[in-house]
């Protein structure tokens, strides 16, 4: 039975880890930027980059792709953060993709902007000359990112190949790349879900309040909890009903699932996912849910 020092060691290797991976990346790589979404992810990633740099200043922005159908206390708490933390944020918009043209958003009533992130991302990484993009995703998540190396190789035109990784042995990184192509750097790719919870109990890292429980009005669409908004159907958000849920992952709000729960504390949420037998996006992700594929098929796309 692990003690609670053998957890603070294993979560201190779980950081030395990430740290030397974003420090390697940006020696090597000209342009960095850290993909924010202000989920828990991204959080813990922010404070690894904070770590691998204090007292310096970041040494590369951060950027949000916006959906523009947001959880409200996700952005409060996105510009909050970075402002006390003094760090550059772009935000690159999914409603300025629309209207340029770009892409063009679903007609239908059950539809996110969510596919959509992948030309508005990459255009907010052409346009800012980026390089390598760190990004908060875990093998843990779901089968297509179990594929990934730390290093995840995009070609010229911002895709993914899984049969063209990169060997890393030993924790050698190669971040070479040629004119026009890119990298994707996931520092948390050998963290659990656990893990991270823990890392930010041991940190005493601050939340958006949606990943505690709380009462909110919500409907179910395809056996998921979704909340009732603007951006829902009228006879959706007729059907609403009051229940306490938390979010184990933040996203678009459209296509974000809630869980039935009382866990109001850090504490509560560990014990929650130690118990839990469906991963988070499985159990909460309504794009996941498409095809076998769905992540896979976007991420050869360029997404995240």
């Amino acid at each position: 039975m692990s003690t609670v020092t053998d957890v603070v060691d294993e979560l201190r290797v779980l950081e030395s880890e990430a740290v030397h991976i974003i420090r390697e990346v940006v020696a090597e790589l000209e342009r960095p930027v850290l993909l924010f979404s202000a989920g828990k992810d991204s959080i813990v990633l922010l404070r690894l980059a904070e770590k691998a740099f204090r007292p310096s200043p970041l040494p590369f922005p951060v950027l949000h792709v916006d959906t523009g159908h947001n959880f409200q206390e996700v952005i409060e708490f996105r510009d909050r953060r970075i402002k006390e933390g003094g760090h550059t944020l772009l935000v690159a918009s999914v409603q300025d993709s629309i209207d340029q043209g770009r892409v063009q958003e679903s007609t239908e009533s059950s539809g996110s902007r969510n596919r959509l992130q992948t030309r508005t991302l990459l255009d907010a990484l052409e346009g800012g000359r980026f390089d390598a993009a760190f990004g908060g995703a875990r093998r843990d998540e779901e089968r297509a990112r179990a594929k990934e190396r730390v290093l995840s190789f995009r070609d010229e035109f911002g895709q993914w190949d899984p049969r063209a990784q990169r060997a890393e042995p030993w924790s050698l990184y190669n971040g070479r790349i040629r004119r026009g192509e890119s990298v994707r750097v996931f520092p948390l790719s050998n963290w659990t879900e656990l893990d991270i919870w823990r890392y930010i109990a041991q940190e005493e890292l601050e939340l958006p309040s949606i990943y505690f429980a709380h009462e909110r009005r919500v409907f179910e669409r395809d056996g998921m909890l979704l909340a009732a908004s603007e951006f829902s159907t009228d006879a959706e958000n007729a059907s609403a009903t009051t229940e306490w849920v938390r979010y184990r992952t933040v996203g678009d709000l459209t296509i974000t699932g809630a869980v039935r729960s009382h866990a109001t504390t850090i504490d509560d949420v560990v014990t929650e996912i130690s118990a839990a037998t469906v991963s988070e996006r499985g159990e909460t992700r309504a794009d996941d849910r498409t095809s076998v594929a769905a992540m896979e098929d976007r991420k050869r796309e360029g997404y995240f």
